[in-house]
């Protein structure tokens, strides 16, 4: 596509505004989120801040003093977020309600006499049950990011593993760490089965648990387990509303995680959400509807086969079209899904027979425990980032985003396994200690669309392991080298490929530690030069605001080798203006940019008015990423409802600068696309 999208004169016909209320509605007046608090008191702020600063001298000063005793100072974040509650809020004037300066008043406390403890060699609070409030640091930027807690009185430090419910919360423009801090010391939440811990995410605010905001249940889930005993077996997601559509979204793409699903109202999907909900009239273009498949659940309704779900709505309430659009998508699966309507004309909330039904069935189905080996397994995706079901991993696909299924089935009467793929090139089957379901002295035979294999011995804990691979049509099994034959390379594995965790598109280097690298030399072009420091500081301070937390940001003159091994790298600037840019850019065989011309996607544009945006495998260090010229690719006008706040830019683009930067896109679209399976530009990947 040579010519450049208009998009503001594109958006303006595309967005009609009804729904909510017109501003949400009009891409050219977006309201702040989250919004300006309120001023308080000169002599109370000057207060408030005294104790942040005396508590952030004194977590400083835990920090040597603890410095040869790693299990206390692991503890430091415990500390660190009521500080960070505080700090935040007078630092970026977040205070929206006058009775938010006593909560200021008692978190600082609180954070004192943690502090205090640790000082003394102890934390009360990781024995305490009922409500608890803890604390992690995020690999992804650094930051203090906290959770909470509901321990059951049964709870004993090395006791017996307990059922665990995670809990996202709903929507909250105002739900800043230190109102989400003070709520989670105040309420133990509409869930609390007995005996079980209740994990309450943050999320990393108010992004639906997506993107970094997904991580977060997995960081806080590893942090957790350093201090109390769980059941993997008996894990469980829950939420309403907004977090409704996490627990959508937690479901249909890990579903070989949980025992038990229970999503409420919410959204499942972005196109219908939107035109039923919103009231918008969608024009998409081509990659935004393809970028819909990483997060629309109707999407991954196959995955349901294996996770037992109970869905709720309220009779009158317009979310019930979340659990209605999925009940269709997944009746298209030959499945009906159980979902719970509150009666009488219920609303936007849960009835209170419904509450009982759902946990009699919840509970029931949480006492039987998760079978990490089903006999049947039905998977779908769309791309690499989300490939396990079970004892089922895509390793590879022929296309990203395109449908991808697997079926796997164990047959006991005769110790095999068949499977059929579809847009599958590469396969691993693995089950855990005590899992595999054949005689130990017998090859399992596994049938793989059609090719049959002699797959290798079970090991004596009954785990087992296999792995294939696609050469053209042509399936092939790895096997191990303690077995004797190593997998022979073929030309199709060299070099870079698509896989887990190093698929595109740019928003996914968001997913782990990043680093931006702001450029300290002088431009190519001064017009592309103050784009790209405009969109940097755009990228950082969007990041705090709806990721809550500071973006690592150095120099491309002090970039170490250590930076490069730990982080994807975030590259501002052009080749004259970044060092590290300039490092890179001969590696990219997709990229030729000089003063005069950049040339990506098989296309050539003016460099005076044109910047490339992508993400690519690191040359010197290809188990990361680069992206140039990007932060997340959603904006302001996609804050205003969560179902918006997906990837808006593919693996690449060109932004033309001479349409003005919008709440949408960061100037014009002149081409982009998605890379290949092996990071190659292809003929469907650009339209």
């Amino acid at each position: 596509m040579k010519t450049s999208l208009r998009l503001a004169a594109l958006f303006a016909l595309t967005f009609t505004a009804l729904a909510d209320g017109p501003a949400d509605n009009k891409f050219d007046a977006v309201r702040r989120v989250p919004p300006e608090g309120i001023q308080i008191a000169p002599a109370t702020r000057t207060e408030l801040q005294a104790g942040a600063d005396a508590l952030a001298k004194e977590i400083d000063s835990l920090r040597s003093a603890l410095k040869g005793k790693p299990a206390l100072l692991d503890l430091l974040p415990d500390v660190q977020i009521y500080h960070k509650a505080v700090d935040w809020a007078l630092r970026h004037d977040e205070f929206y309600t006058t009775n938010e300066v006593a909560t200021a008043r008692d978190l600082l406390k609180r954070g004192g006499e943690r502090a205090q403890s640790l000082r003394e060699g102890k934390a009360p609070w990781l024995a305490q049950t009922g409500l608890v409030v803890r604390a992690y640091q995020s690999k992804i930027d650094g930051s203090i990011q906290p959770y909470g807690l509901v321990v059951p009185p049964n709870f004993a430090p090395g006791g017996a593993p307990l059922r665990l419910d995670f809990w996202a919360h709903g929507r909250g423009e105002k739900l800043t760490e230190m109102s989400f801090v003070d709520g989670r010391q105040k309420s133990p939440g509409q869930f609390v089965p007995p005996g079980a811990l209740v994990l309450h995410l943050y999320g990393r605010y108010c992004n639906a648990n997506k993107l970094a905001g997904e991580v977060d249940l997995f960081e806080a889930l590893a942090h957790l387990k350093k201090y109390y005993p769980v059941d993997d077996r008996r894990l469980v997601v829950r939420g309403f509303s907004m977090g409704g559509a996490a627990a959508w979204q937690f479901a249909a793409h890990y579903p070989g995680m949980w025992a038990a699903a229970a999503p409420g109202a919410g959204f499942s999907e972005t196109p219908d959400f939107l035109k039923v909900f919103q009231k918008e009239d969608l024009k998409p273009t081509w990659f935004e509807r393809k970028l819909w498949h990483m997060y629309d659940c109707t999407d991954y309704a196959a995955n349901f086969f294996n996770l037992p779900t109970v869905a709720y709505s309220g009779e009158a309430d317009s979310q019930k079209q979340a659990a209605d659009i999925m009940a269709k998508a997944i009746a298209a699966e030959g499945m009906q899904l159980t979902h719970i309507i509150g009666p009488d004309k219920t609303g936007h909330s849960y009835h209170k027979d419904s509450l009982v039904e759902i946990n009699r069935r919840v509970d029931a189905i949480v006492a039987l425990g998760k079978n990490p080996v089903p006999e049947q397994v039905r998977f779908t995706t769309w791309t690499l980032r989300y490939n396990q079901s079970h004892w089922v991993t895509v390793d590879g696909l022929e296309q990203h985003w395109e449908r991808a299924r697997v079926d796997a089935d164990i047959d006991g009467e005769n110790d095999s396994i068949k499977v059929t793929t579809k847009n599958v090139s590469a396969l691993t089957l693995a089950m855990p200690s005590g899992g595999y379901p054949f005689p130990l002295n017998k090859q399992t035979k596994v049938v793989l669309d059609g090719t049959k294999f002699d797959a290798p011995l079970a090991e004596t804990d009954r785990s087992w392991k296999v792995s294939f691979w696609k050469a053209g049509k042509l399936w092939n099994m790895t096997v191990s080298a303690q077995d004797g034959v190593v997998k022979k390379a073929v030309k199709a594995d060299v070099g870079p490929r698509k896989v887990h965790g190093l698929q595109g598109p740019i928003d996914d280097a968001f997913l782990d530690s990043f680093l931006m690298v702001r450029p300290t030399g002088q431009p190519l072009n001064e017009r592309v030069g103050k784009w790209a420091t405009n969109e940097m500081a755009h990228a950082i301070e969007h990041w705090r605001r709806q990721f809550r937390g500071d973006a690592r940001v150095k120099d491309d003159s002090a970039i170490t080798d250590a930076d490069i091994a730990a982080h994807n790298l975030v590259l501002w600037g052009d080749a004259e203006s970044n060092k590290l840019l300039a490092r890179v850019l001969a590696s990219l065989p997709l990229l030729r940019w000089d003063k005069e011309s950049v040339r990506l996607g098989g296309q050539t544009f003016s460099a005076a008015g044109h910047v490339p945006v992508l993400i690519y495998p690191n040359p010197l260090n290809p188990k990361k990423y680069i992206v140039i010229n990007s932060g997340f690719t959603f904006r302001e006008y996609d804050y205003l409802n969560n179902a918006r706040q997906v990837p808006k830019l593919p693996d690449y683009a060109v932004i033309d600068l001479s349409v003005p930067v919008n709440s949408r896109f960061p100037g014009g679209i002149a081409t982009a696309g998605f890379f290949g399976e092996r990071w190659e530009p292809f003929p469907g990947g650009t339209k």
